[in-house]
């Protein structure tokens, strides 16, 4: 049977990264838990070592998403690939099917739907940024997503590793979705009932905001250019 190994980025987390890594430690499939802290300032690193089994990288400085998911895939040693965000805190143990799905052969990417996208009838009126990934995605590849920006999904590693890495910042999860469905990849979505700290209405969350837009932006153009080796990807 095959196992995944668990990467999960988390910058500031010290008061819900315990909870994630206990959580996902007890998830069956899972051989090894690799929590990156990206640069935080806080005590995201000590708290996560002091939860369970996890391995903790620490980056010297914050670098984003992308860059933090790349330190730990050249860690990992499954097949399988297991993103999660550190502040899920104890709902990371409802990752199960999603992990389920990509182990037993039935999908490549599954990936987590959040209870908000399916009670606000698709989510359309959900931001800027959803609407923008889905349509970039829609438009490039002819297949439509409902949660095309959801950090917590299983994959076969080939599908990243065919990308290059995760690269593209806080646009990982876009240029991923997008680059499977140009691959012809198996994706499923499913609806999983996880929450997390939401972005905040004050200046830091609108500039937050901001920057997803960008590199969302970013790595839809990324996914223009390469559409060509991401549908050869999975020959």
């Amino acid at each position: 049977m095959r196992r995944a190994s668990a990467l999960i980025p988390a910058f500031n987390e010290e008061d819900r990264i315990a909870a994630t890594v206990r959580a996902v430690s007890g998830l069956r499939g899972v051989s090894e838990v690799i929590v990156i802290d990206d640069g935080s300032t806080d005590k995201t690193a000590g708290s996560a070592a002091e939860a369970g089994p996890a391995r903790v990288l620490r980056l010297p400085r914050n670098r984003g998403k992308g860059a933090a998911l790349d330190a730990g895939l050249r860690e990992a040693r499954e097949p399988v690939i297991l993103m999660l965000d550190g502040d899920l805190g104890e709902s990371a143990a409802q990752a199960q099917p999603l992990l389920d799905a990509v182990l037993a052969g039935q999908a490549d990417m599954a990936v987590a739907v959040f209870p908000e996208l399916v009670s606000r009838d698709g989510g359309g009126g959900l931001g800027l940024a959803l609407r923008l990934a889905r349509w970039g995605i829609r438009v490039l590849t002819g297949v439509s997503f409902l949660a095309p920006l959801s950090g917590q999904r299983a994959l076969d590693r080939r599908i990243v590793e065919s990308m290059g890495g995760f690269g593209c910042g806080f646009g990982v999860e876009t240029a991923l979705s997008g680059w499977a469905a140009a691959g012809g990849w198996r994706v499923v979505e499913v609806s999983l009932p996880m929450s997390h700290r939401r972005t905040g209405r004050d200046l830091r969350g609108f500039l937050h905001r901001g920057r997803q837009l960008v590199h969302i932006a970013r790595a839809l153009l990324w996914l223009w250019a390469c559409r060509g080796r991401a549908r050869r990807s999975r020959q």
